[in-house]
């Protein structure tokens, strides 16, 4: 059972999990987490062995005004998915994110380093996290980080917009991590759910995210100069791109300055290498670009 299926990672998940057994797949209007009522008919119409939820609330800033709906989503109903999962012996796979992390740490982030969360996103995040664990079940969560995809809204697609706007743009650049392409996030867990559940690997709580790193503007920059070779039109001058720190563009919630996660832990549990995040985003804009 896939929860979330229109969002950038599960749309991705209905490609990748279809070999692995009959998957049914709901959207937000079949199945809205924000509802325990309809959590509880999903639950009980399709009795899943698996559980995939790539339901979440995941406006950040929105959060910090919306704390009761944030903590429903986000936490209450992953505590419904957990106790479901726990009663009935079924795998349930959960998404989480840097956002659990204050970014003070120099180096990428493990599994078991100290959270600390700076925004009502990220402490809903974690408190599913405790939610899923706390129950007992059988269970997978992935940590990942700065997730872009061809379906959805992400910062890749309105860089690309605003670069057809305006003759300037100021970038942040004093925060680092990983641009994770939502097809790198649906084809690993696909893998590792097949290796947890014929035993071939243990179920836990795992980081994933793209190899490499930069901060935004980095980001910024490697989309611009990606849509000037394909020769896209750009109103954004040769020298328009401007770096900045994250102190002159004020947001509601405060993020972490380094996102970077540490995915030794899954590479040697499952036995992958995961790709340069260049080689997601590339992939993804010429996607676009021939769409």
């Amino acid at each position: 059972l896939l929860l979330g299926k229109d969002g950038q990672v599960g749309w991705e998940l209905q490609r990748a999990l279809a070999p692995l057994g009959i998957l049914t797949s709901l959207n937000r209007s079949e199945c809205d987490l924000a509802d325990p009522a309809q959590v509880q008919a999903a639950l009980e119409q399709h009795e899943p062995e698996v559980i995939v939820n790539a339901a979440a609330y995941t406006a950040v800033d929105n959060a910090e005004t919306e704390p009761a709906l944030a903590k429903r989503i986000n936490v209450d109903a992953v505590a419904e998915l957990a106790l479901y999962a726990r009663e009935m012996g079924s795998l349930l796979v959960h998404y989480s994110t840097d956002y659990i992390f204050d970014g003070s740490k120099p180096e990428p982030y493990v599994e078991d380093d100290l959270t600390n969360p700076l925004s009502v996103y990220g402490k809903t995040k974690l408190d599913g996290e405790h939610k899923v664990r706390d129950a007992l079940c059988r269970h997978l969560i992935f940590r990942t980080s700065w997730v872009f995809g061809a379906r959805g809204n992400n910062f890749a697609k309105t860089i690309l917009r605003l670069a057809q706007e305006r003759t300037t743009l100021n970038v942040i650049d004093d925060q680092i991590g990983a641009p994770t392409s939502a097809e790198l996030i649906a084809d690993v867990t696909a893998h590792a759910m097949r290796d947890v559940l014929s035993g071939r690997a243990p179920g836990g709580t795992y980081h994933l995210a793209a190899a490499g790193e930069t901060s935004w503007y980095g980001y910024a920059k490697f989309v611009i100069d990606r849509a000037r070779q394909q020769g896209q039109t750009l109103v954004l001058a040769a020298d328009g791109l401007k770096p900045i720190p994250a102190s002159e563009y004020p947001l509601p919630a405060r993020r972490p300055q380094n996102s970077r996660l540490n995915t030794h832990l899954l590479e040697r549990s499952f036995a992958l290498k995961l790709p340069h995040w260049e080689a997601g985003v590339s992939r993804v804009l010429d996607e676009w670009q021939s769409n």
